[in-house]
């Protein structure tokens, strides 16, 4: 049975473990190296990308998080999760690093602050019908290399993309009991 992990430092951590047990999938959360080596796939949340770095830096897990999704590991990165997996960073804090892995450049906190939040119905490339999509203090695409599909897009900014096996959302798709973009992830990605 595949393991998928979630990174669990900071975020909605709940939210997305309680996605993957409604999908029959066994989910751990991951807060230390052993745990990491012990999953087949991961999720990072959407939260708050800095504290998120910032962790993971101090857990001495931002080396091996890239060494896995470098080597291979399935990877779904929301919101925050977005801004973790892009190679390229744009209005992060100084010296915010990424673990990298999806070829595009993000831009930090891009539909505004969280009063600009705001909620909005997206067709997704894969998914049949339109996916309700929570945007908190969201960021898009920039720009996309080659290898990059664009499954959905907001405003003419990319909000969904997936590369080989990593995807990545600018929205929360764990807020809510729609679970269709974690089995898009997992059908395609895994």
């Amino acid at each position: 049975m595949t393991t998928v992990g979630v990174l669990a430092l900071q975020g909605d951590v709940r939210e997305h473990l309680a996605a993957l047990d409604r999908l029959g999938v066994k989910g751990t959360s991951v807060r230390r190296r052993e745990e990491l080596d012990a999953c087949d796939a991961l999720v990072i949340p959407g939260g708050e990308s800095t504290a998120m770095w910032r962790l993971a830096r101090t857990f001495e897990l931002l080396d091996p998080l890239r060494d896995r999704v470098r080597t291979g590991m399935p990877a779904l990165g929301t919101c925050a999760g977005m801004v973790l997996l892009a190679d390229r960073l744009l209005d992060g804090a100084a010296g915010q690093e990424t673990i990298g892995g999806l070829d595009m450049t993000v831009r930090r906190n891009a539909f505004g602050r969280q009063t600009e939040s705001f909620e909005t119905d997206l067709e997704v490339t894969g998914i049949d019908g339109t996916v309700h999509g929570v945007f908190i203090r969201a960021p898009w695409v920039e720009e996309i290399g080659d290898g990059v599909e664009v499954l959905a897009s907001v405003e003419g900014h990319p909000v969904a993309v997936r590369q080989n096996q990593l995807m990545a959302t600018s929205f929360h798709p764990e807020v809510n009991a729609d679970d269709r973009l974690h089995r898009l992830f997992l059908d395609t990605c895994c």
